[in-house]
């Protein structure tokens, strides 16, 4: 298994820790105060309906958006103005709704770029760690196809496995079994599960499939761009599923 590079941290930091994070879009008012945290380990699940700003918020972590007011720690440390790419090498992967894979690409290209979210970025001469293939065996079998010819789960796939190749402490899903067929959406949450089981690492998840959602540690229910619920995924009633999953 890949083991990410782990930096000296206070033993109480969260690995990430979001505090009244507001959010527009021009003057639409899009995340409204909102308080978040993922300790060291732990897998937290966003839910909402479509439309309440998850994803924005996400993005936000990332810093593809800036907020207007709140802060984003990492690790303890404050990132709230610091660039996406400084936060990648930081540590925090992120695999984006939609995949967002390069399709002309190989597999193995796709693969390679993973580098570049290393701490001194790609230099050329890396190969592809074999723990990759032991998660997602088709990858191995697929390199030299172009990563647009390959279906939507095993697409997804690929995505995930860059973000790994970069070695993250924080990884961000977004929505990673939109659109995938059922057996392989149990084979993603499976190798989820894995790579927290045997790497560590932290885990923010955006997912509306209930078996999914049940696997994180605890919850966070997004509405109207705030949060409006939390707690342990193990005491998730049938009211919260109805009102904030599309079941």
């Amino acid at each position: 298994m890949i083991t990410p590079e782990i930096n000296p941290q206070p033993a109480t930091a969260a690995m990430l820790q979001v505090s009244n994070l507001n959010v527009y879009y021009g003057e639409s008012h899009i995340l409204r105060n909102v308080d978040l945290s993922v300790q060291p380990g732990e897998m937290v699940c966003l839910i909402g309906r479509n439309g309440v700003g998850k994803t924005t918020l996400m993005k936000t972590v990332m810093g593809l958006l800036s907020p207007r007011r709140g802060d984003v720690y990492y690790q303890g440390a404050p990132v709230t103005n610091r660039p996406t790419n400084q936060r990648v090498r930081k540590g925090i992967g992120y695999v984006p709704q939609g995949r967002e894979i390069i399709p002309r690409l190989t597999v193995e290209e796709n693969l390679l770029l993973g580098f570049e979210a290393r701490p001194g970025g790609r230099r050329g001469n890396e190969r592809i760690p074999e723990e990759i293939f032991d998660l997602f065996p088709v990858l191995k079998t697929m390199l030299p196809r172009r990563g647009g010819d390959l279906s939507g789960g095993q697409q997804q796939q690929l995505a995930i496995a860059r973000a790994l190749v970069g070695q993250p402490r924080l990884l961000l899903l977004d929505e990673p079994t939109e659109g995938i067929q059922p057996s392989i959406v149990l084979e993603i949450e499976a190798v989820v599960k894995r790579i927290i089981r045997e790497t560590g690492i932290s885990v923010l998840l955006v997912e509306q499939h209930l078996h999914f959602v049940r696997q994180a540690d605890r919850y966070y229910a997004m509405q109207k761009g705030g949060i409006v619920a939390n707690g342990f995924t193990a005491d998730l009633s049938q009211d919260v599923i109805q009102e904030f999953l599309a079941v």
